[in-house]
């Protein structure tokens, strides 16, 4: 399995108004788009190409909406990318960016 093109933990996911989990994780690897439990347990995946990731008008920075399968999950990701070497999660910018970047839409 290649290095992921993108990773994220500690990501709160949420689906309507539910929370899935609150220390997710979100990764893009061999051109799909995956959600995570803490524990590793699949909450939805997709190709990326199938996709759709922006950021929601109505939130604060660090949020990002990502349709899956129809489904529509709020991914709050954080403030701003964590110093080299800190935990966290990176930026919803970040994640949008690499969305499109690995569907070849441009960044």
């Amino acid at each position: 399995m290649a290095e992921p093109e993108f990773k994220a933990t500690g990501v709160r996911i949420g689906r309507r108004l539910r929370s899935l989990t609150r220390a997710g994780q979100v990764r893009i690897s061999d051109g799909r788009l995956e959600l995570l439990t803490s524990y590793g347990t699949e909450i939805d995946s997709a190709p990326v190409q199938a996709v759709r990731a922006t950021r929601p008008w109505f939130a604060p920075d660090g949020r990002a909406l990502a349709d899956l399968n129809g489904n529509r999950y709020l991914l709050t990701l954080g403030d701003h990318d964590p110093a080299p070497g800190e935990p966290g999660p990176p930026a919803a910018r970040r994640f949008i960016e690499a969305v499109r970047r690995a569907a070849g839409r441009g960044a």
